[in-house]
């Protein structure tokens, strides 16, 4: 059977990340199950030769650079509070005639869809695939609107302040933050309209897998957990004394290490709620081996005006290979880890394969990842008092911490291993094939 990952991008954010590792699983492991996988992206950075990257085939550079600006048009007017990216997918991108010349081929026995987004395939592009379709979730975005998250919670709350996904976008359901067109109520119509056939979804997550059950646009298909695959490799235990000499921090501090791609940009990664924690923190272990204290912020830069929290915060920037992100989790005493929404959590695997406990918050993706007071602690969400305790129980007993650190790396090895991950797409893609064949006449999904 042969498989094409289609995905924006190959290792451009998280979710590219992700679909790659799932893809080098396939690649890796694939043959004991008659698999051969190939990826497909609009933005390639790697030098891979099972990722073809660029624009779709047949593409004009008139329709190449007219299309970003329809697809900027079709959002004129519409405002929002919710900070997440909104993708209309639309127009036609021309990606979807290319899969379907490589199926007629005999190249594509089953598509397997990832991120996509604006200028990768349209709605409708998605909706006309005549072959088996997986799809891997990394984001709400294929049973919501055109936003890729809801609302993130606000304060107080423990759950999304809205849910349109479950009550099918109504002009009623309408969040009050919003106005001018209805992008995401038109954005869902469209995904109703164009999607007549079942698609085998995937959810690295339970939180996410339950989400796409209560949805109106997704709730009826085949929807299954497969948590994303880590090389363990490359993601494992050194020695913490040596990490930290070759990263230049102290060698008999405490550390705490936090990270997502733009630093404290993001709200769904929480970053205001770690730094009241820290500061609570910061006052209840005044006196004690813990007041000296220090905080690593990876994937950004050290801002113009730091926050003040009476001890050292060092910043790494963008770091550009794994080696160094593995050493700064070797280095960290803890990994925290304090998301709003999350639909699985991937530098908290990999600080666990790493053999580094981690804290986070007991909400999404990472109630599946974090195996609470096993590997971490869970604090309530989105607490930053219970948070600041959970880091604390990790960090005051050395001898705990190192069990959690060992506890870690063997969960990692049990579930998150590439040739188990791959055997569970290998069945799932079986179960694709044979609902191609009995579905060929296109059976609605939609009620």
């Amino acid at each position: 059977m042969n498989i094409i990952q289609v995905n924006a991008s190959d290792i451009s954010g998280g979710a590219a990340r992700a679909a790659y590792r799932i893809h080098r699983s396939l690649v890796e492991h694939g043959t004991a199950h008659g698999l051969t996988s190939q990826m497909r992206v609009v933005t390639q950075l790697t030098d891979d030769p099972t990722v073809t990257g660029g624009p779709p085939a047949g593409q004009s550079r008139i329709w190449r650079h007219l299309q970003p600006r329809l697809s900027q048009q079709a959002r004129r007017g519409f405002q929002t509070c919710n900070p997440t990216l909104h993708s209309v997918a639309w127009p036609t991108t021309g990606l979807g005639t290319e899969l379907l010349q490589r199926h007629r081929q005999g190249q594509a026995d089953l598509v397997h869809l990832h991120w996509l987004g604006d200028g990768t395939l349209s709605i409708q592009e998605i909706g006309r695939l005549p072959m088996p379709l997986v799809w891997t979730l990394h984001d709400q975005w294929a049973f919501c609107g055109a936003e890729h998250y809801t609302s993130p919670p606000l304060s107080g709350e423990t759950g999304s302040s809205d849910e349109r996904f479950a009550e099918g976008y109504s002009p009623a359901s309408r969040p009050g933050h919003e106005a001018g067109p209805d992008l995401n109520r038109r954005t869902w119509l469209s995904k109703r309209l164009a999607w007549s056939r079942p698609i085998h979804i995937v959810c690295p997550s339970n939180w996410l897998a339950d989400c796409a059950r209560r949805s109106t646009l997704m709730g009826t298909l085949p929807i299954k957990v497969i948590p994303h695959p880590i090389d363990l490799n490359v993601w494992a235990p050194c020695d913490q004394a040596q990490a930290r000499a070759l990263l230049g921090l102290p060698a008999n501090r405490p550390f705490v290490l936090f990270g997502a791609i733009g630093g404290g940009a993001d709200p769904r990664k929480g970053a205001d709620l770690l730094l009241e924690a820290l500061r609570r923190l910061r006052s209840q272990v005044a006196g004690t081996p813990l007041e000296q204290l220090e905080l690593v912020v990876f994937g950004q830069s050290r801002p113009a005006h730091p926050p003040n929290l009476g001890f050292p915060i060092h910043y790494t920037g963008h770091l550009q290979d794994d080696l160094s992100l593995r050493l700064f989790y070797a280095a960290a005493d803890v990994m925290v880890v304090p998301s709003r929404q999350e639909a699985f959590g991937q530098t908290a695997s990999e600080a666990q394969a790493c053999g580094t406990p981690v804290v986070a918050f007991s909400t999404g993706g990472l109630v599946d990842v974090v195996d609470d007071r096993m590997t971490g602690c869970l604090a309530e969400p989105f607490d930053p008092a219970s948070l600041a305790e959970a880091i604390h129980w990790v960090l005051v007993d050395p001898q705990r911490r190192l069990k959690l650190g060992m506890a870690a790396r063997q969960r990692a090895e049990r579930l998150w291993q590439p040739a188990r991950v791959a055997g569970l797409y290998a069945d799932v893609y079986g179960q694709a094939l044979k609902s191609g064949f009995r579905n060929r006449h296109h059976t609605p999904f939609l009620r």
